[in-house]
């Protein structure tokens, strides 16, 4: 792929110095906070159901649980690059690796939904110091383009790894121990980056960087976390005069920020990338192909063990082929972006994507084999297109800039999550809820929780006769899969209009 940045002090006949031993040690290191982040992803996707009989949130309280990381995460990652350039990377990227650690042993004993809430927006708030500092860390690290662009793919595998290694992991603690142990699986993957970094790590910084300006970390934050919070109540509620102000509200802070970085000589977010339409474009393929991904696992994880009746460790491994799948498409992103145009690669995975969710539409039935399929679909067209669009988006940005252009990225990552949970999540809560048929016999609380959501129903059925809750539990599972065709309708449109999209934006980029 073409170098998209601004011409750098380098001659065009003088070669950019290529990654030795300590380099490529340096990318092991920076693995493990990617590693964590993938991991904690797809283990609490396999830790709702226990979660949701322990602590008994409401579906609201459920969805946040889930949302708030993300949402803080979004708030804070272009603040959190941005200081990264400042203050440096690595340092950045060791004091966030410490506060997640820390907060992840309380979120693993909270008592309450809404200590675990507390706990989740915490780790967002150090989680934002963790991937723009790896992703920028990489840009400095392998000047050469295509080391880089190796690297990116290994970075991404990474990602896909952990999301593999995730469940299984997660579902061997989730069948031996309590739901809060899957949070204590950072401490092991975090203590060695604390002892490594330091040796393997090379600082690295903006030479030249500006004043942090409070108003525009302000203005960030401000904008970004009543707009998502608005989409995912628009999603589950519908319009409402709440939902729409909100929206207005942080698009209106949006505005602000936007024109106080084109105003300031040393911006804490160069918005003039977005000029460049292939920086633009991969900025979108990132946000929704992650929406894709995160959107169809909050459905199938919850389908395998719930409806199917699967192990978490048998749900796991139901998913483990498409996620293999996705690491090795991944891998095979950088050798294939040699001959292929990057426009082409980034449309077939997202064609990939619709044929995933099409799987879904015809798997009426809701057949584990027919499930496998349609995710190794997805995972094939999710491990390309992911690859590509970050090695678009690190190459547009000089590598002064590394950290602010790692934190679009990031955040595009983060608010596909928040999305894909929020909307394709509301599609289905709202099915579950209109198809529903409660047994008079339930009442008070229990009626509740079996109203909102799957899990809240199984459990209240213990407390009902045989009979009626056998009814219950078939007319929850029947409730919950009545929304798997319009989830799966919503991620065809979606994904067949991101790859045309694609193909306009990245056209002009040519292969390696």
């Amino acid at each position: 792929m073409t170098s998209l940045s601004a011409p750098t002090a380098l001659s065009a006949t003088t070669a950019p110095p290529r990654a030795g031993r300590r380099e490529w040690s340096a990318l092991a290191v920076l693995m493990l906070p990617v590693l964590l982040v993938a991991i904690d992803g797809t283990v609490l996707d396999f830790a709702i159901p226990s979660m949701s009989m322990a602590l008994k949130p409401s579906a609201n309280e459920l969805l946040w649980i889930i949302d708030v990381y993300p949402l803080v995460l979004a708030g804070l990652l272009v603040s959190m690059g941005s200081l990264a350039d400042r203050i440096g990377r690595r340092r950045l990227l060791l004091i966030g690796s410490l506060g997640f650690t820390i907060v992840s042993v309380f979120a693993a004993f909270a008592p309450t939904a809404g200590a675990l809430i507390t706990a989740r927006a915490l780790l967002g708030f150090f989680g934002a110091m963790l991937m723009p500092s790896t992703l920028s860390l990489l840009r400095n690290t392998f000047a050469d383009a295509t080391q880089r662009r190796t690297a990116v793919a290994i970075w991404a595998a990474c990602f896909s790894g952990g999301a593999a290694l995730g469940p299984i992991v997660g579902g061997f603690l989730l069948e031996n121990f309590w739901w809060g142990s899957v949070f204590l699986l950072s401490v092991p993957v975090l203590i060695p980056l604390l002892v490594l970094g330091p040796i393997f790590l090379r600082e690295s910084k903006d030479p030249n960087p500006g004043r942090i300006d409070p108003v525009s970390i302000v203005l960030s934050f401000a904008a970004m976390v009543p707009a998502v919070f608005a989409i995912k109540m628009l999603a589950q509620e519908g319009f409402t005069v709440t939902g729409l102000a909100m929206l207005v509200g942080g698009l209106a802070l949006g505005v602000l920020f936007v024109r106080r970085q084109l105003r300031r000589s040393s911006p804490m977010l160069d918005v003039r990338l977005f000029h460049n339409p292939v920086f633009s474009g991969a900025v979108l393929v990132n946000l929704l192909s992650v929406f894709s991904l995160v959107g169809f696992l909050y459905y199938v994880s919850q389908h395998l063990q719930l409806v199917a009746g699967q192990s978490p460790t048998q749900a796991a491994f139901t998913l483990v082929p498409g996620l293999v799948i996705s690491i090795v498409t991944g891998l095979l992103a950088a050798p294939l972006s040699r001959r292929i145009r990057p426009a082409s690669l980034v449309a077939a995975g997202l064609s990939l994507n619709a044929l995933g969710f099409g799987a879904v539409m015809f798997n009426s039935s809701g057949s584990v084999a027919g499930l496998m399929v349609a995710f190794a679909l997805l995972g094939a067209g999710v491990g390309m297109a992911e690859t590509i669009s970050n090695d678009l988006i690190l190459s547009a940005a000089p590598p002064a800039k590394a950290g602010a252009a790692s934190a679009i990225s990031e955040t595009a990552y983060e608010v596909g999550v928040v999305l894909g949970t929020a909307v394709l999540g509301s599609l289905l809560a709202a099915a579950y809820r209109a198809n529903v048929v409660l047994p008079d016999a339930l009442t008070g609380a229990d009626r509740e929780s079996a109203g909102q959501t799957l899990g809240g129903a199984i459990d209240a059925a213990s407390t009902l006769p045989a009979g009626p809750a056998e009814a219950l539990i078939a007319s929850a599972k029947h409730a919950f899969d009545s929304g798997s065709g319009v989830v799966a309708a919503v991620g065809v449109v979606l994904m067949v209009l991101t790859a045309i999209m694609s193909l306009a934006t990245l056209r002009k980029v040519k292969a390696a």
